[in-house]
């Protein structure tokens, strides 16, 4: 049952069970990935199994993100220009937004992050790094120039991804610290405070 907080503000459950398990099911298999990637040991076995289940959490959140409930339906926060731009005008402002969901620029971040993830693990199904060990599952039904492109984008894309974490951690910071605003429990907990007088288009 909804907690009303003030007058057009209150706790409401927006974040279902799937999704909050996902996102950080997804925080442990990315990071495992991109750490032994990056600094494993040379034969990448585990690597190669923490991105078989990158594979799969991307499956459920596409899925998700089409059947799932409404605040995680892909649909649900697809902005338009001018609301994005409106919202952009009120990020100086040191008061919370308590946006129902994800607002533009977290949705413009999901997008972003789920974008590089899927490229990056689709690179590494094609990967071939010329070492004869740690060659992706498909390599062998493509060519070496396609194995070479598949592997160099492979190679750059964990920088991306990389950056693309700091922002979302940085992102998050500045709103705790400048806007007052928790983005975290909500992910834990599954409860937000909601203005639910938000115009999109």
């Amino acid at each position: 049952m909804n907690k009303q907080i003030t007058e057009d503000v209150s706790q409401e459950k927006i974040w279902d069970i799937g999704t909050r398990l996902f996102h950080w099911a997804l925080v442990i298999c990315v990071a495992a990935a991109w750490g032994l990637g990056k600094f494993g040991p040379n034969i990448m076995t585990l690597h190669f199994y923490f991105g078989y289940a990158v594979i799969a959490l991307l499956v459920f959140r596409v899925i998700w993100g089409l059947v799932g409930p409404a605040p995680v339906r892909f649909a649900s926060f697809l902005y338009g220009p001018r609301t994005t731009l409106r919202y952009l005008r009120t990020l100086g402002t040191p008061k919370p937004s308590y946006w129902p969901g994800h607002n533009p620029m977290g949705a413009l971040s999901v997008f972003a992050i789920l974008a590089a993830l899927i490229a990056q693990v689709g690179t590494g199904l094609f990967s071939d790094p010329d070492d004869f060990i740690n060659v992706g599952p498909l390599a062998g039904y493509v060519s070496s120039e396609a194995n070479r492109t598949a592997t160099f984008i492979h190679n750059r894309m964990l920088w991306v991804i990389l950056a693309l974490v700091v922002l979302h951690i940085a992102a998050i910071a500045y709103y705790k610290r400048f806007k007052g605003e928790n983005l975290v429990t909500p992910m834990i907990t599954g409860w937000k405070p909601v203005r639910r007088d938000e115009s999109r288009d």
